[in-house]
């Protein structure tokens, strides 16, 4: 892939919107063993409450530094982790390309995740907004930092699929 810089607005919205497509699409799918590809080696991946967030604090949900705590994490839940069966569904929208910064494009949208259970009844499950830096790599654009915060006060149930 070309340096971001020299890329359109527009095309700099697609291939960003083709990234996030493409990372929800996987989880959706419960093909979570391609997820970790999304992402670059030295990369962050952290789930945290609005309100951490907003109060500078740490805690988090799930905070991964690499791509192979991702990995790792895929293998804890599909040989580890015992939970009841679930789909997600998520649902993106006001993709908003803010820049590029030292070669990495700074990407704000919002995202609403639906749980259905065995049983057929479908919930929300959780709502926030990703906070992504993404770059240019061989492979095209990859995750080098996503920060998902999310506004739902309280999670159901055990959060053990990736947001």
């Amino acid at each position: 892939m070309t340096d971001l810089s020299a890329l359109s607005a527009l095309e700099l919205h697609y291939q960003a919107s083709k990234l996030l497509a493409d990372y929800v699409e996987c989880i959706d799918d419960d093909r979570l063993e391609q997820w970790p590809d999304l992402f670059t080696p030295d990369c962050l991946y952290q789930v945290i409450s609005r309100e951490n967030a907003d109060r500078g604090l740490s805690t988090s949900a799930m905070y991964c530094d690499s791509r192979g705590m991702l990995q790792d994490r895929v293998v804890a839940l599909r040989h580890a982790n015992i939970y009841a069966k679930h789909y997600y569904r998520h649902v993106l929208s006001n993709v908003n390309v803010k820049g590029v910064e030292r070669g990495e494009l700074l990407v704000q949208s919002n995202y609403v995740v639906l749980q259905t259970l065995v049983e057929g009844d479908t919930h929300v499950f959780n709502a926030g907004k990703y906070l992504d830096r993404m770059v240019a790599t061989a492979d095209g654009l990859r995750f080098k930092s996503k920060v998902v915060v999310f506004d739902t006060y309280r999670i159901p149930n055990l959060l053990v699929t990736p947001l």
